[in-house]
């Protein structure tokens, strides 16, 4: 009886602790100015529009204030040390990535389990001792420098690499020596959008011109323009070889084929659909020449078959295909089509060995089909189970190829793969100490609003009881032609090993079913994605995978702005949101960095129907004080340039000023952080930990450890 009775105490105790910030919390009070925008005879306020300026005295008190409620609110929950400690052992695994080849050397990553960046090591061959090559965790002591883009001169003699500090787009451009190690002179500023395409002894990159100081995270990122930088060379000094002055709002992105020569030239006026240009570089002087001058489809040089270019397109055809171009007979009657487009899309293709290999997806999962140089079919490549493959890295002329194969619940392994025998075999596993064996995936279809069917991958412990009492973490993006595919995160299993349930479906926007499926989740028909997220939530309700209390929906970026969309349309079917680095205002997302390739994806309020459009799903403008939000923790970052923080800021101070009801609203705004990419591990244990220890403490669930 003692017994029992104790155990009723702890178990008050404990959801006693959970209620411990109803009605307690006081947010900072955020000072209104009066803003008013007229939208073609809409007046718009925008009170909160000072929190735009985050390089001001004012904004950084407000941050401050702010983290200051949000660590009090987590520092509180009693086992989120417990969860720390569980996601550093669980994220304390040597990962490496598949070798590439640079010259006669081979290069891979490898992060030896907590180390804040991967480092970078070469050798001799396969055979040969791999030695350490470029450490980025000396860039800066606490990991917050990470390594961009990078690539090899053809001959093997030049390694020039990009890096990005505090989690920025912008990056810097410096060049090694390979046979010394050494560091040159070579220190280019002010890259973004770019990569590296050698020719001779130097590349091509694409910059824009310096900002003005104090803006360099938040202005609109105009005149991007294509340079030639030779090795050795100041940066002042670098030859301009492509831009528009006339049309500010363009990128351009340079490629050179695998054997130099052609350099490709791709020109976008957002995130989707290029025109294309071609140069041959064997002629000196030559001209550059338009192949593709509208902005109407996607084109993707593969590389050159002799004087021809073999292109991944979706012009006329939804799911791509694959043609040889002429550069000199560019019209579209001489394209021979090499692969026809199928069933499935067809993602990416790469030659090597002299054959195409080519990166299927059906219904979000990977398949990979090997071709002769003709298109003749060949062979399948068997892959473990329903996953993701990225790679392939290998040269036009090599018999030897790497590529990654990783699922739900599969850790990322690395497979070489024989092209002259076809065959392909394991090369390096990591190993947890985890028992993946006893998770299922399984892979259900389920109806939107408007009748289309949605796929869902949904993951689980076997045994797991249908009953409506598991708690569901449902992750969701849909935009930007982007595809939801099986992946592991170690971040997930925290979540897994407690029982929890995961949930992933292929939103519309996405290109899970090729630019047909994607344009169905753009401009005035977004709307289908929030309908096929709020749908995925009713279906696993309705199917007792779990109920509305014990739900929880999060994504990132666009995902961020579906997740805002959603709990203002249905807030009654989540417990807890987790909008991060979220677009929240899509009436001035265009004004910021990058923020004007979105239309193309979005639209813009600068069109009075796209305006209507906007205004009626815009996560800020349609928080409403009547409604019961659930759980929020917004998250971002003070250095993030791609999705820049006033729109966190500003969605946050709207929902912490309306909301009447007793869940925290709260914003966790990381500090030398960007958007995502390049993070340091410490810094992403400390914010999947505050994360994990936000749900678990919400949804009333102690984890066991």
């Amino acid at each position: 009886m003692k017994s029992k009775i104790f155990l009723l105490l702890i178990i008050i105790t404990f959801f006693s602790s959970c209620n411990l910030y109803k009605n307690k919390i006081e947010y900072p009070k955020t000072k209104k100015v009066d803003v008013k925008d007229n939208y073609f005879g809409t007046v718009v306020n925008d009170q909160y529009r000072w929190l735009e300026n985050d390089t001001s005295q004012a904004v950084k008190e407000w941050v401050i204030e702010e983290n200051k409620i949000t660590f009090d609110y987590l520092n509180k929950i009693p086992f989120r040390n417990k969860i720390k400690e569980r996601y550093s052992q669980l994220f304390n695994y040597p990962k490496y990535s598949a070798p590439f080849k640079g010259g006669k050397n081979y290069f891979f990553f490898k992060n030896e389990g907590l180390q804040n960046q991967s480092v970078l090591y070469i050798q001799k061959g396969l055979d040969g001792t791999p030695q350490l090559f470029l450490d980025p965790n000396k860039l800066k002591s606490d990991g917050t420098v990470a390594l961009t883009s990078y690539a090899i001169s053809k001959d093997g003699k030049y390694f020039a690499y990009g890096t990005a500090s505090g989690g920025s787009d912008w990056n810097e451009y410096y060049v090694m020596n390979v046979s010394s190690k050494k560091k040159l002179n070579d220190h280019l500023n002010w890259i973004k959008f770019s990569g590296i395409s050698w020719f001779k002894n130097g590349f091509f990159y694409s910059r824009y011109p310096k900002p003005a100081k104090g803006s360099e995270l938040t202005s609109s990122n105009q005149f991007h323009t294509i340079y030639y930088h030779k090795v050795g060379a100041d940066q002042k000094d670098d030859k301009r070889i492509f831009g528009d002055n006339k049309n500010p709002k363009m990128t351009f992105y340079a490629q050179t084929t695998d054997d130099e020569k052609y350099l490709i030239i791709y020109s976008s006026k957002g995130t989707n659909n290029n025109a294309l240009n071609v140069r041959d570089l064997s002629k000196p002087n030559s001209q550059i020449k338009t192949i593709i001058s509208t902005f109407d489809n996607n084109y993707t040089v593969v590389d050159n078959i002799g004087k021809k270019l073999l292109v991944l397109t979706d012009r006329k055809a939804s799911k791509n295909k694959l043609v040889l171009i002429d550069p000199y007979r560019p019209n579209e009657s001489n394209w021979k089509v090499i692969i026809p487009e199928k069933e499935d899309v067809l993602r990416s293709v790469q030659i090597i060995g002299g054959k195409i290999i080519a990166n299927y997806m059906k219904d979000a999962s990977s398949h990979i089909y090997i071709y002769d140089i003709n298109g003749k079919y060949e062979k399948e490549i068997k892959l473990p189970t329903l996953g993701t493959v990225r790679g392939f890295s290998g040269k036009k002329e090599d018999n030897i190829a790497f590529y990654t194969f990783t699922s739900f619940t599969h850790p990322s392994s690395i497979y070489k793969f024989e092209v002259s025998s076809g065959r392909s075999t394991l090369f390096r596993q990591p190993k947890l100490d985890f028992d993946f064996s006893i998770y299922k995936t399984e892979q259900k279809f389920y109806t939107s609003k408007d009748g289309t069917k949605i796929p869902m991958f949904i993951v689980y412990k076997k045994g797991t009881k249908l009953d409506g009492s598991s708690p569901m973490y449902l992750y969701g993006y849909g935009g930007f032609n982007i595809s939801l595919t099986p992946s592991f995160s170690s971040s997930r299993l925290i979540w897994l090993e407690q029982g929890g349930i995961f949930a992933m479906p292929n939103l519309r926007g996405g290109g899970e079913y090729g630019e047909a499926w994607h344009k169905a989740g753009t401009k005035l028909q977004k709307q289908n994605v929030f309908d096929d997220f709020i749908s995925a939530a009713e279906y696993l309700i309705k199917n007792k995978y779990t109920s509305a209390d014990k739900l929880v929906c999060a994504g990132r970026s666009n995902g961020g702005l579906l997740i805002g969309a959603v709990i203002n349309q249905r807030p009654d079917l989540f417990r807890v949101a987790l909008p991060a680095v979220g677009v929240m205002d899509m009436l001035r997302f265009q004004k910021f960095t990058i923020g004007w390739a979105w239309v193309s994806d979005y639209g813009s309020s600068d069109d009075s129907l796209q305006f209507k459009a906007l205004y009626k799903y815009s996560p800020l403008h349609n928080i409403k004080s009547e409604l019961n939000y659930p759980a929020v923790l917004i998250t971002t970052a003070d250095h993030d340039d791609r999705v820049v923080p006033g729109h966190s800021f500003k969605y946050t101070a709207t929902l912490q000023e309306k909301y009447k009801g007793e869940n925290p609203i709260l914003i966790r705004i990381g500090v030398r952080a960007g958007h995502g990419s390049g993070k340091p591990t410490s810094k992403i244990i400390e914010e999947q930990t505050d994360i994990w220890s936000f749900v678990f403490y919400n949804l009333g669930i102690e984890p066991k450890y």
